[in-house]
């Protein structure tokens, strides 16, 4: 009897190839839904090539942060002035 489905025996290497297409779309999906490991088709601006990531300042993502924070009702507006204004102090 010939319980390898007609493939002779071959059946493994079709499961193993669909196997590894179906890991290369969750990965594929996982980076295009989660923005990318940071190497991709955006920041090309005017059709040249892609230079470096620009550099985001500290101090203007700990401000955004704390904006963040104090629109969502994490923190009051006393420490909201208070962080923010060693924030400025630091520059």
């Amino acid at each position: 009897m010939d319980y390898g489905g007609g493939m002779g025996g071959w059946g493994w290497l079709f499961g193993a190839l669909v196997l590894v297409g179906v890991v290369l779309l969750v990965v594929v999906a996982v980076r295009l839904l989660g923005g990318g490991s940071g190497g991709g088709a955006g920041g090309v601006a005017g059709g040249g090539a892609p230079g470096p990531a620009p550099r985001e300042d500290p101090r203007a993502r700990a401000r955004a942060l704390l904006d963040e924070r104090y629109a969502r009702g994490e923190i009051d507006t006393d420490e909201y002035r208070e962080r923010r204004q060693a924030l400025d102090e630091g520059s």
